[in-house]
């Protein structure tokens, strides 16, 4: 990291030098912190103190719509003002192109390290040849950048996600007709819970146990899509389904708008991930089989700690808290990755009160928000 440690003391000579002209000619602006980059941008951090020179970390988003990138945005940010470095966080708002402009942003401001949650997972490659150029590591979170030299990765085991999600299924309607519902394709772990899905339902159609109906990519994850798929595929078998696989708990909600359309929510087991206030809404309601809750407190923590050690020129192996997860290896294309893997957690009605609302993940009001007060469980 030297090399651009000194390109960094030079970028920071320059500025110091232009400020002299600005600050005679402008009066300061209390509280600001600018838009970094292309939009959709923030900043946290506080200024190391006694003039050292802060590790900065960049992190490039795909997306910052779904409930649960909310909420990682806020524990990057409180993460990084604990451990005293800065973080500079840009979300492309599903637009590739505009996160390709926005890591190059990331990048040319010099960042220590850069983070990437890859929309599109084969086109992320050139992130990380750019990022390479001028010595900044990059980190895969948690979707799998594609064929690149990429650093470290750091994810949730998404074939077991898939896993859990048609276990839920087949324990129902372990026979009949099913509609698979598949994740965006762009993105690799869409096709990592498609394996998972794979290793359960397989059995099952090899006996002609299970036959599927339809079998559809959901692009970028949209409930819409999923909606209209289910539409078909219940028109298809003239509404005799037994089941619906879904990849996360969007595509889920958009599958059981249509089932309720036919008056079989409730009837037709389904299950998602991600553990969506709306999914454990329909999970107590009794629309949702069940959730994945995936631990992103640990998934946020264990991408810090690899990116402040590779800051700081140590082994993210021998820094990183191993209650975490543990270190596996995944072939992204062109190398074995050294992956950091945090486990998951099948949710469903009777566990949903003490792993997301004990836990703190959801309020126990929001959860059942829709369900008669009486009919509420008790809380210890």
């Amino acid at each position: 990291m030297q090399k651009k440690r000194k390109m960094k003391l030079l970028a920071l000579v320059m500025v110091l030098m232009l400020s002299v002209g600005v600050f005679s000619g402008c009066s300061e602006k209390g509280g600001e912190t600018p838009d970094t980059g292309e939009g959709n941008g923030t900043t946290s951090g506080e200024t190391a103190a006694g003039g050292e020179e802060k590790v900065v970390i960049g992190i490039s988003l795909g997306t910052s719509k779904e409930e649960r990138w909310q909420r990682e945005i806020k524990m990057f940010q409180d993460y990084a003002v604990e451990k005293g470095v800065e973080v500079v966080i840009q979300s492309a708002e599903d637009e590739a192109q505009k996160q390709m402009s926005q890591a190059e942003n990331l990048i040319s401001q010099g960042v220590d390290v850069l983070i990437v949650q890859a929309l599109d997972s084969e086109a992320a490659g050139s992130i990380v040849a750019s990022a390479h150029e001028a010595d900044i590591p990059v980190i895969a979170y948690d979707r799998l950048v594609r064929n690149g030299d990429l650093d470290y990765y750091v994810t949730f085991d998404s074939v077991k996600v898939g896993e859990v999600q048609a276990q839920f299924v087949v324990e129902q309607a372990p026979k009949g007709n099913y509609i698979w519902l598949k994740g965006g394709p762009e993105d690799f772990n869409a096709h990592l819970v498609y394996e998972g899905h794979k290793n359960i339902l397989q059995p099952y159609i090899d006996r002609g146990d299970i036959n599927i109906v339809l079998e559809q990519w959901c692009r970028g994850w949209d409930p819409k899509e999923a909606l209209m798929h289910t539409e078909n595929g219940l028109t298809l078998a003239n509404n005799d389904v037994q089941a619906v696989i879904a990849s996360n708990d969007g595509t889920a909600g958009g599958a059981i708008q249509a089932l309720t359309a036919q008056g079989l929510a409730g009837k037709v087991p389904i299950a998602g991930q991600d553990a969506d206030i709306a999914a454990a809404q329909r999970i107590v309601e009794g629309t949702q089989t069940g959730t994945v809750y995936k631990p992103l407190q640990m998934l946020n923590s264990a991408a810090m700690e690899v990116a402040i050690a590779l800051a700081n020129g140590k082994d993210p192996a021998t820094e990183l808290d191993a209650s975490l997860g543990r270190w596996i290896q995944l072939d992204n294309g062109t190398k074995m990755v050294d992956s950091f893997s945090v486990d998951v957690v099948a949710v469903d009605k009777d566990n949903i009160v003490d792993v997301l609302i004990k836990s703190g993940f959801h309020k126990l009001e929001d959860v059942y928000r829709n369900v008669p007060q009486d009919q509420w469980p008790e809380v210890n």
